[in-house]
Parts: C-alpha cells; sequence; structure tokens
C-alpha cells in the first residue's frame, strides 16, 4: 500500500519518514484524486462535509517538511497510510473509488479470517509467493511464524512484560545464535528501512536456526518452569546457544557461512538462487 500510495496512477506523492513510518502528502494525494486546481480549498470543504474527518484532523495529520516544487522545505501536512485511507472514504470522485472498494474487500476479507483463520494463513502464502518466494521458503516462513507465536505466549504466561522485555529476549536468542542481534543483522543485511521484516530477509538455513533458537527457548523456558524477566534471559541465552552450537558446527562441515547478506525482498526465485550463489562463492 505505501508504494502504492507514493507513486499514486503514475504521479508521485511526496513523502517523509517520520517515527518509523512513511507519511504521505494529504495535498497531493487529495490533487491526484480530484484533479483539483486548489487542494487546500478543496480539503477545506471535505472536513466541512465531514465533521468526524474534521474532529480528527490533528491526529491523523501531521505537519512535516517537504519539498516543495519551487524547490524550498515547507512544512505540509502529511499522513500515514492508514490516515490517507481514512481521508480518500470522504472523497467524492470516482478516482477514489477504487481505493473505497479496496478498503470494502480489505474488511470483508478480515471478518472472514477472524471466523476461519486459515484463511489468513492461506491469504499470507499468497501475499509471499506473489513477491516471488519459492514454496519451500513460504512454508518455513509460516512454521516460524507458528513457533514465534508459541514462545511470546509461553513469556507471557511466565510474567515476561511485552515489547521491551520481549525485545531484549529476543535480541539475546538472536544474539547466541548468528553472534548478531537483530538490529545488527539488519545492518549486516544492510536494510535500512524500518519497516523491513529481517526474517522476511533471511534465506532458509536463516529461518531455520531462528526457529531452533527460539523453538530450544520455549522447551527450556516449560523444562525450567522459568518465571519473570530474569529467569526468562537465562532460558533465551541457553536456547540461542543450543541454534548456535548447531550452526557452527554446520558451518564447519559445510565450510560455508549461514548467515548471508541476501535480501529477498520481492526477488523472484531464480533471483534469490543466483545471488545466493555469488555470494556463498
Amino acid at each position: 500500500m505505501e508504494t502504492s500510495v507514493a507513486l499514486f496512477k503514475g504521479k508521485e506523492v511526496r513523502r517523509a519518514l517520520h517515527n518509523g513510518k512513511w507519511w504521505f502528502s494529504v495535498a497531493d494525494v487529495v490533487e491526484i484524486l480530484t484533479d483539483s486546481n486548489d487542494p487546500r480549498q478543496y480539503i477545506k470543504r471535505m472536513r466541512h462535509r465531514d465533521p468526524e474527518l474534521d474532529g480528527k484532523w490533528g491526529t491523523i495529520c501531521t505537519p512535516l517538511e517537504l519539498t516543495a516544487p519551487d524547490g524550498k522545505r515547507r512544512k505540509t501536512n502529511c499522513a500515514n497510510t492508514e490516515g490517507i485511507l481514512r481521508i480518500i472514504q470522504s472523497i467524492p470522485s470516482p478516482k477514489a473509488e477504487p481505493f473505497k472498494l479496496w478498503l470494502a474487500r480489505v474488511g470483508y476479507e478480515r471478518l472472514e479470517e477472524i471466523e476461519n483463520p486459515e484463511l489468513a494463513a492461506k491469504r499470507m502464502r499468497e501475499i509471499y509467493k506473489a513477491k516471488g518466494y519459492s514454496d519451500q521458503w513460504i512454508e518455513k516462513r509460516v512454521r516460524g511464524i507458528a513457533i514465534r507465536d508459541e514462545l511470546t505466549n509461553e513469556w507471557k504466561i511466565r510474567g515476561v512484560k511485552e515489547q521491551k522485555e520481549y525485545a531484549i529476549l529476543t535480541a539475546e536468542i538472536s544474539r547466541a545464535t548468528f553472534g548478531m542481534t537483530p538490529a545488527e543483522y539488519k545492518a549486516f543485511k544492510s536494510l535500512e528501512k524500518p519497516a523491513d521484516n529481517l526474517r522476511d530477509h533471511m534465506t532458509d538455513l536463516e529461518l531455520i536456526f531462528t526457529m531452533l533458537g527460539e523453538a530450544s527457548t520455549t522447551e527450556i523456558a516449560r523444562n525450567l518452569d522459568a518465571q519473570g524477566y530474569g529467569e526468562n534471559l537465562d532460558a533465551a541465552v541457553e536456547g540461542g546457544a543450543v541454534a548456535g552450537n548447531a550452526r557452527r558446527d554446520l558451518e564447519k562441515k559445510s565450510g560455508r557461512r549461514v548467515s548471508s547478506r541476501t535480501n529477498f525482498k520481492e526477488l523472484p526465485e531464480s533471483a534469490q538462487r543466483k545471488k545466493i550463489g555469488k555470494q556463498e562463492e
């Protein structure tokens, strides 16, 4: 969706990275969807027509510096992807209809997935397939998600606080498994965008050892009945060490490093294999 907004019907929408997310010029989107010669006036009328949108305008929009057509930097009202979609709902233009239909379809699909979770897994596979990932890689990725969910559920019932403590424990598993924290691993793979998901850029082997580290951590935490952050931190280090030892043993016997600089984002399977081969030589 972010890519679609940035290149709106072949016309570029100005954007800026803010708090780890892309924010898009509201005026640019309105101008493209309405063909208005004065998008600012159109926005005023739109807000007047939609009191609910107007009441949330300060929350939806944030003034950010963007480069104007004259080359100067000026503060412009911007919204993230969610905010842009909300604004599009208030635009009575034929050009906005495809987006409104898309929103309706997405909403319907989410309701379907709540009633039948298997649909969510199926659609996730379809998305990865469309991006060019192989069936084998997709199965590992899906299995890795299940193992990760099992681990975080275990942490939750064992008194680990979400967000910060989860991140620390995950970093320790990764450090013991690969010798790098997730942040260091992203830098290793030259992943600069905050939205880039490290695991979506992992090779098959990287995913396998990630799963081994997290599955081992879950098993150790259960066997030791680890409670609270401290005991689960010990389990995380030990679980990561299981995967780390296995990784080093494989590297010694295969003569190849498991950690790869390969990026998988939207690469066809043939390109992935070709790129991996070059980097492993």
